[in-house]
């Protein structure tokens, strides 16, 4: 179902919807939802494209999208292989920042969540340092029914409201006013390119998938992602060579250049250093002091 909006169980009885999920893999298409929604990732891992942000999400993870922001949780190839029998697990909340800003938060108390949920347009990703707080209240939303499971909801949006340095996942609000048609166009364009990165990708081979000219597809392409084609493209490579790298499966980083769609080393280095901050190897090495 390539649509860009996407129906959300809510029911009437209830302004926040908890959902645990346990699937082969996340939903495989570009989508939006006129709810915000709290995603607590258990476990799994891919890439992570919301508006114009993209980056590997990977178990542990907690994140806020924003209502209607598009977005998609791509998981890697091997969660599409049924004989590796991957899973993941997540926790999803969903709510309407309308109908509870215009009921809960209209209370002079709540000025400050207020303010918070108000600001929600472009997401956030929770930094590490206040996750495990985060994720201990999320599990007492979801053990909670009726009104404790509101009042539970409510102490986790002051949790957010007060988290220092989160992370947007986003730049820019033209998500908001992404039309049906375009959100199919867009999200072919996204899995024609997550299918095909390692591969050569010329300009006029993505524009045919998009049933666009050359000259009109960059124009489009920029207008709904405020990237170049080739800079997501690139994004995208730097993000999958990141998990080569982590995994340490590879021989040499000309090998990792190679199997993410790089021409040649050279260009790898420099685009890899543009994208993260520093080198192939001193990524690498810094992977590994971590670890010990």
């Amino acid at each position: 179902m390539k649509v860009v909006q996407f129906t959300i169980p809510v029911s009437k009885e209830n302004t926040i919807v908890v959902q645990e999920d346990i699937l082969p893999h996340y939903y495989n298409h570009l989508h939006r939802h006129r709810e915000v929604q709290i995603e607590w990732v258990i476990e799994g891992t891919g890439i992570l494209v919301a508006g114009n942000y993209m980056q590997r999400f990977e178990s542990g993870d907690v994140y806020i999208i924003g209502a209607n922001q598009s977005h998609i949780f791509k998981n890697d190839e091997i969660y599409f292989d049924p004989d590796e029998g991957k899973q993941i697990h997540s926790v999803s909340i969903f709510f309407n920042p309308t109908q509870l800003t215009n009921n809960i938060l209209n209370l002079p108390e709540m000025s400050g969540i207020r303010k918070f949920v108000d600001g929600l347009h472009n997401g956030f990703q929770i930094p590490e340092a206040s996750a495990d707080l985060i994720k201990a209240t999320i599990s007492e939303v979801m053990k909670t029914k009726d009104s404790l499971r509101v009042a539970s909801f409510i102490t986790l949006l002051h949790l957010f409201s007060t988290v220092r340095n989160m992370k947007p996942l986003a730049t820019n609000n033209s998500e908001h006013i992404i039309s049906e048609v375009e959100g199919i166009r867009m999200d072919q364009i996204f899995q024609y390119l997550v299918t095909n990165y390692k591969n050569h990708i010329s300009l006029n081979e993505i524009s045919e998938i998009a049933s666009l000219t050359p000259q009109a597809f960059c124009r489009y392409f920029k207008k709904h992602t405020d990237k170049t084609f080739v800079s997501f493209l690139n994004e995208l490579r730097v993000n999958e060579a990141c998990k080569m790298i982590v995994s340490g499966k590879f021989d040499s980083f000309s090998e990792v250049s190679y199997q993410t769609g790089f021409d040649n080393v050279t260009n790898f280095n420099r685009v890899f250093k543009k994208t993260i901050g520093k080198s192939p190897r001193e990524y690498h090495r810094d992977f590994r002091a971590r670890l010990i």
